[in-house]
């Protein structure tokens, strides 16, 4: 009898042990296959009382080859295929569109241009309250018929927005943003923090009028 390695004795190792792993377990599963087709299946007596049977664990069937249980064992493969597929989105605006008694609507290109004169980009420096005083002023310059001025504002709001601040009006689902002042709710809420409105409320407070200065000079 062989006894237990010493300790100045190397144990072989084993550089294809996943092979090896699978060696044995088709040597494991051939040797079930073997013994099953040679003793004969007792069969159970069947009970009056419940006609329900427990589903049991699963084992390799009589008569099946190597290659079916190895199949069965295998991982789920999904092809490139499967994982170039996407659903399309019902809608790609977060704006909904408002409902308008007029037919067609055909904005001028002067006000396409005046609009994208104002652009707001989302930085820290750039007061989104002020974007959209300017950005009202310009859609009042026109006026549609059967287009309430909201409609003009909720249609043409994503042409004054860009890089930063038009993802973030892409963050939100489609047709989430049903109403003018949930987009300006959302956008103050975003770009116009409660700390600028805290600085500003100190400025006020706070205002006086030097000696050696005139009143529009301390407004100004």
């Amino acid at each position: 009898m062989r006894g237990n390695p010493s300790a100045g004795d190397l144990v072989p190792l084993d550089l294809e042990i996943k092979a090896t792993c699978r060696r044995n377990n088709s040597e494991r599963r051939r040797k079930i296959l073997q013994d099953r087709t040679t003793q004969p299946i007792p069969e159970e007596p069947q009970s009056s009382k419940s006609s329900y049977i427990f589903p049991e664990p699963w084992e390799p069937e009589v008569g099946a080859s190597e290659a079916d249980i190895m199949a069965r064992d295998q991982p789920r493969r999904f092809t490139l295929e499967y994982y170039s597929s996407s659903s399309v989105p019902q809608f790609f605006t977060s704006i909904a569109r408002p409902e308008v008694q007029a037919h067609s609507i055909t904005y001028p290109r002067s006000l396409i241009q005046l609009i994208q004169g104002n652009l707001f980009h989302g930085l820290p420096n750039e007061d989104s309250y002020a974007h959209l005083a300017t950005y009202i002023e310009i859609c009042n310059t026109i006026k549609i018929a059967g287009v309430p001025k909201d409609a003009v504002r909720l249609r043409l709001f994503s042409f004054s927005l860009f890089r930063e601040a038009k993802k973030w009006l892409h963050s939100f689902k489609g047709n989430s943003l049903k109403t003018w002042d949930e987009v300006v709710e959302n956008l103050l809420k975003k770009y116009f923090l409660e700390s600028k409105t805290a600085e500003g409320k100190v400025a006020i407070s706070s205002f006086h009028q030097f000696s050696d200065e005139s009143l529009s000079e301390a407004l100004d």
